[in-house]
C-alpha cells in the first residue's frame, strides 16, 4: 500500500480536498504515477501555513511518522493566483531535510486555470511547466472536467 501525505497551499486551507481525493481515487493528475490496483492511503492533510511556508519544516514529520512515503505539494500551488514562488524550495527542503520524495501537483490542473495563467506574462517567467510539466499534459477533456 503507498501511503501519501498531500500539503495545500494556505489560500485554500479551508478547502475539503475534494478534486485531490477523486483524482487519488481515479488515478488522474499527478497520481496517475500510482497503478489503479495499487492500494493508496491518505496519511496527512495539511496546509503550508501561508507564506512564507512555516508548516513545510514540520509537517512532513509527522506525514513520514504516519508512514508517508511520498508527499505531494498540491495542484493549487502550481496554478493559484499567483503560483507559489516557493514550491521548489519546498520539494527541495522536505526531500533534502525529511528524505522523503515530493512530487509537485495532486489534481488535474483545471483548464479554466490553465488558460488564464498562459495569458499573463508571469506564467513563462514562473517555469511551472519545468516543474509540473506532466499536470500540463493531461488531456484537454480531463482538464476541463476538472473545471
Amino acid at each position: 500500500m503507498k501511503k501519501i501525505g498531500i500539503i495545500i497551499c494556505g489560500r485554500y486551507q479551508d478547502c475539503g480536498g475534494g478534486k485531490c481525493f477523486r483524482a487519488l481515487r481515479e488515478r488522474m493528475g499527478a497520481f496517475a504515477i500510482y497503478p489503479k490496483d495499487e492500494p493508496v492511503e491518505i496519511v496527512g492533510y495539511s496546509y503550508c501555513g501561508g507564506c512564507p511556508g512555516g508548516n513545510v519544516e514540520y509537517v512532513p514529520e509527522e506525514m513520514k511518522k504516519n508512514g508517508a512515503e511520498v508527499i505531494h505539494l498540491a495542484t493549487g500551488l502550481v496554478v493559484g493566483y499567483p503560483p507559489c514562488p516557493r514550491i521548489r524550495q519546498f520539494k527541495q527542503f522536505i526531500e533534502t531535510y525529511w528524505d522523503i520524495p515530493v512530487v509537485i501537483g495532486t489534481h488535474p490542473i483545471p483548464l479554466k486555470y490553465l488558460e488564464a495563467h498562459h495569458k499573463l506574462p508571469f506564467w513563462e517567467k514562473a517555469n511551472m511547466e519545468e516543474h509540473a510539466g506532466d499536470l500540463m499534459q493531461e488531456d484537454i477533456t480531463i482538464m476541463k472536467d476538472y473545471n
